[in-house]
């Protein structure tokens, strides 16, 4: 097969007042034409930045990079324009800003081929194939606003694929969806991209996504570091330049190796082992006493939602006790993140009772509900809502200083989920997994009584997701908090003491 994509000792550096930040490091990689490549990698890796690069979205600082023989950097501004509406189809992880909520799902979808010029026929047409093909026919006529989150992330999709592009390229295409939605989905990328002998780049903390798969790059510091493949056999660790390997982050974190390591040679093997005693991962805050009893801190009874004509909760009776970690699960449209909006005070149920700390939400007035948020609730949302030119640590300190608390806690609320390396940087600077821990420190740094988390692993790599899901229980255990997690993430699941159930 020819060479459809080429990139050769590509960097990416960013500056900023808090000085450079390097998302690539002379990144190598070749994707044959119709090959399907995805790539994994934490949060911070340069996933998201190659991905950019190969949609024309941004420029490398060094190194060339050619798509179907052409090199990219040397593009004209407006070449480059031509070179996104017709080679590429991108579906963006941000899903939610490439949908004008003024139209329907089908014309979301033929938007993309009404600007090339395709007659209204021909758009419906398509659009119609695309949306039966994601299991949204019966949604045609529906607004953005009238869809789910995992039902918005579909209608995305099916939209980057109707003018049938050379080159698929996917950021977190299924991030918001369960399990099932998340393998049509891609079941659904397979199909299309196989029937129009695309090639494709997917980017993707989902296991699902490398189902469909020919190979499976790791990136590591912006680094080609693993690689796997149906021609490779079985997982192999990339040797780099100079000799360096980058070892999986899961590995490292269950052997307890932190800063140092030791290597020997063992007949033809190269053992790697820690040199350090095991440090304890890092608390919140300290804590005198873990809480001896369980009491329900938030109630629902009977509760009932409806948006238009779809009933959304309909009679839900649940209790969310202290000292516990809840994980909420179901389909997409099930009612997961309107149940966390009504207990947060976001929205007041239309019939029943939401109680939360004894408080029945629906008989406060909007600063009654904002005024409980602030004393006694966390909420981490599916966007993180972050200052984008604040630091992480000053977004933490801000939300902090709201509450009328001291800043001391801040600081180790980031070192808690990971990120004491990047205190200092402006968030408009982090990856989309990095700032989704910034949302997660600055909702754990207030130690609430109620903790809300809305997908909060849906941008996660494995590790991370692991340990965020551990410091959620330590606060539960800690602090005595209820945690509630609306979630499809398996990882988080495991780590819940019980499981809610919705659709």
């Amino acid at each position: 097969m020819n060479e459809a994509i080429e990139v050769r000792d590509v960097f990416r550096v960013h500056q900023t007042a808090e000085g450079d930040a390097a998302a690539l490091q002379g990144l190598s990689l070749t994707v044959r034409a119709g090959e399907t490549v995805t790539v994994l990698g934490p949060s911070g890796s340069g996933k998201s930045t190659l991905l950019r690069i190969l949609a024309g979205l941004d420029r490398p600082s060094a190194g060339t990079v050619r798509v179907f023989g052409t090199e990219l950097a040397k593009l004209p501004t407006r070449d480059v324009a031509r070179y996104r509406t017709q080679t590429v189809g991108y579906a963006d992880q941000h899903y939610a800003r490439a949908l004008a909520p003024e139209l329907t799902a089908r014309e979301l979808v033929g938007l993309e081929l009404g600007l090339a010029g395709e007659t209204s026929a021909v758009r419906n047409r398509r659009a119609d194939e695309l949306l039966e093909r994601v299991g949204l026919s019966d949604k045609r006529a529906a607004r953005p606003g009238e869809l789910s989150g995992g039902e918005q992330q579909r209608v995305a999709v099916a939209a980057s694929l109707a003018h049938r592009p050379k080159l698929f390229l996917a950021d977190e295409p299924t991030g918001e969806l369960d399990a099932a939605s998340a393998k049509q989905v891609y079941d659904t990328i397979g199909e299309l991209i196989r029937a129009e002998q695309c090639t494709a780049v997917i980017v993707s903390h989902d296991p699902e996504s490398t189902s469909i798969a020919d190979r499976v790059i790791q990136l590591r510091d912006g680094r080609v570091s693993e690689e796997s493949g149906r021609a490779l056999g079985e997982e192999s660790i990339v040797v780099g330049k100079g000799g360096w390997l980058r070892l999986p982050e899961e590995l490292l974190r269950r052997s307890a190796i932190r800063t140092h390591a030791t290597a020997r040679l063992e007949g033809r093997d190269i053992v790697v082992s820690g040199d350090e005693s095991p440090v304890a991962a890092p608390a919140v805050s300290a804590a005198a006493d873990a809480p001896s009893e369980t009491k329900a801190s938030a109630v629902l009874r009977h509760v009932t939602k409806r948006y238009a004509d779809r009933m959304v909760l309909d009679g839900l009776d649940a209790a969310f006790n202290s000292s516990t970690v809840t994980g909420v699960t179901g389909p997409s449209g099930s009612g997961k993140t309107t149940l966390l909006h009504i207990l947060a005070g976001l929205e007041v149920p239309d019939g029943g009772e939401a109680e939360v700390l004894g408080t029945n939400v629906a008989r406060l007035d909007r600063a009654g509900r904002a005024e409980l948020r602030r004393e006694h609730v966390g909420y981490v949302g599916q966007q993180p809502g972050l200052v984008p030119t604040l630091s992480a640590l000053e977004n933490v300190e801000l939300a902090l200083a709201l509450r009328g608390l001291p800043a001391s806690g801040a600081h180790e609320a980031l070192i808690a989920v990971g990120l004491e390396d990047r205190v200092e940087q402006r968030v408009s600077r982090l990856s989309t997994g990095e700032r989704g821990r910034v949302a997660i420190a600055r909702a754990l740094a207030p130690r609430p009584e109620l903790l809300l988390a809305d997908e909060p692993t849906s941008r996660l790599d494995q590790a991370n997701a692991i340990a965020v899901g551990t410091l959620f229980v330590r606060l539960a255990r800690d602090y005595g908090a209820a945690v509630v997690c609306a979630t499809h993430d398996p990882l988080l699941i495991e780590q819940a003491d019980e499981t809610l159930r919705l659709g």
